[in-house]
C-alpha cells in the first residue's frame, strides 16, 4: 500500500492543475531530504518533472527546484543530461525574453553541466533566437543570452549568472575550450572568450567567479597562451590583474612596463573582494607561466609588483600562498641563464619574503 509521500509523488502528473501545484509545492523539502522518493518506478516522478517545467509558473517553478535539488545524484543527473528534448525544452525557455523562470533553468543547466555529456552544446544546432543571437549553436545563443542580458536587460525576469558556472565546466573538456578559444567567423571572428572575460569586475559575485573559473579552465590549453596573451588577439591579462589590484601607487620602476590598463587607477579603484577569487585569479595567472612566452610576457608587464602588493593588503592563506607561488616562478631564472641581474634580483625576493613573512613553497 502506497504510503502518503508516495501518493503525493503520484499527483505529478494529476490532471487537476491545483492539485499538481499542492504536490510540487509540498514535495520540495523532500527533494533534499528523501531523493529516493523521486526515483520510484524507473524514475517516474522525474519524467513528470520535466513536463512540470511547462506547466503554469507556480508549478513550474516547484518543479525546477525539485530538480535542481535532485540533479546532485549521478542517476538522476544522467536522466536529465541525456536527454536532449528535455535540453532543449530547458534551452527554449532559458532563452525566451519573457520567461519567468529563466534564472531558475540557468541554475538546473549549470547543474546538468557537471555531466560530460553535456559538451554537446558546443556542437547542438538550434534555430536561431530573434534579438539575441544570429548563431545556430546552443553555446553561442547561452553566451549571448549572458552578455545582452546581464541585470534583466533582454528578460527583466533574469539576470542569467548562472551561466558563468555552465562555461566554466564547459571549459573543463577539451570541446569546451576549443569553442571558447576559437574564432567564430559567423561572428566577425570574435574569439568567445572575449564576451565574457568583461564581467571579471561586475558586481555580481556569482557571474565574476564563474568568468574566473572559465578563464582559469580555459588557461588549461597551453597552445592557446599566445593568443590569450597577446593584444591583438584576446588580451586577456588585464582582465586577471585589474581584480587583483586596489588603489596603490606604485614606483616609476615597479610601472614602467605595466599594461596600460593597470596604470593610473582611480583612487577609489577597488580590490575584488572574495578571495577564493583572487585564488583563482592566480592560479590562471599561474597556468600562463608554464610557457616560456607566458612567463616573459608577466615578466614584461610587471606582474611581480602587482602580486607583491596585493600579498601585502590581502591576510588570508589561500591568496599568499597563490602569490608565492606565483612569484617563485617569476622570478627565478631560466634554466641555463642565469645572470648577475637575476640574482639581484633573487635576492630582492628573499628581503621581501622575509618583510612581508610570506610562506615558502617548496
Amino acid at each position: 500500500m502506497p504510503t502518503e509521500l508516495e501518493e503525493l509523488v503520484e499527483f505529478l502528473h494529476h490532471g487537476n492543475k491545483d492539485i499538481r501545484q499542492i504536490a510540487t509545492e509540498n514535495l520540495v523539502g523532500y527533494s533534499t531530504a528523501q531523493s529516493s522518493l523521486f526515483k520510484r518506478n524507473e524514475l517516474e516522478p522525474i519524467r513528470d518533472l520535466k513536463l512540470l517545467i511547462k506547466d503554469y509558473t507556480p508549478i513550474a517553478a516547484h518543479a525546477l527546484t525539485i530538480l535542481i535539488n535532485l540533479s546532485t545524484d549521478a542517476e538522476v543527473l544522467e536522466a536529465l543530461a541525456g536527454d536532449d528534448a528535455f535540453l532543449e525544452s530547458l534551452l527554449s525557455r532559458i532563452l525566451s525574453s519573457t520567461d519567468v523562470n529563466a534564472d531558475a533553468q540557468c541554475m538546473l543547466l549549470a547543474n546538468l553541466s557537471k555531466s560530460p555529456s553535456i559538451t554537446k552544446l558546443s556542437t547542438l544546432s538550434r534555430v536561431p533566437v530573434a534579438s539575441l543571437s544570429a548563431s545556430k549553436l546552443a553555446i553561442d545563443q547561452l553566451l549571448d543570452a549572458f552578455v545582452k542580458g546581464s541585470a534583466g536587460s533582454y528578460n527583466k525576469n533574469a539576470n542569467y549568472d548562472y551561466l558563468s558556472y555552465l562555461f566554466s565546466d564547459l571549459a573543463k573538456f577539451p570541446a569546451g575550450r576549443k569553442h571558447f578559444l576559437t574564432p567564430r567567423k559567423s561572428d566577425a571572428d570574435v574569439v568567445p572568450i572575449s564576451k565574457i572575460m568583461v564581467f571579471t569586475e561586475h558586481s555580481s559575485t556569482i557571474r565574476r567567479r564563474g568568468v574566473a573559473n572559465t578563464l582559469k579552465n580555459s588557461a588549461f590549453s597551453t597552445s592557446d597562451h599566445a593568443a590569450l596573451l597577446s593584444e591583438p588577439e584576446i588580451h586577456l591579462l588585464p582582465y586577471i590583474l585589474l581584480p587583483l589590484m586596489g588603489s596603490e601607487s606604485y614606483s616609476s620602476e615597479d610601472s614602467d612596463g605595466m599594461l596600460d590598463e593597470c596604470q593610473l587607477l582611480d583612487h577609489d579603484k577597488k580590490r575584488e573582494p572574495q578571495v577564493d577569487i583572487l585564488v583563482t585569479h592566480l592560479e590562471t595567472l599561474l597556468l600562463l607561466t608554464t610557457t616560456r612566452e607566458g612567463r616573459d610576457r608577466l615578466r614584461e608587464v610587471k606582474v611581480y609588483p602587482i602580486v607583491r602588493e596585493l600579498h601585502e593588503a590581502v591576510e588570508d592563506e589561500g591568496v599568499r600562498e597563490g602569490c608565492d607561488r606565483l612569484v617563485q616562478v617569476l622570478m627565478r631564472d631560466e634554466e641555463g641563464e642565469g645572470t648577475e641581474e637575476g640574482k639581484g634580483d633573487d635576492q630582492r625576493i628573499e628581503e621581501v619574503d622575509e618583510e612581508e613573512e610570506m610562506i615558502e613553497v617548496l
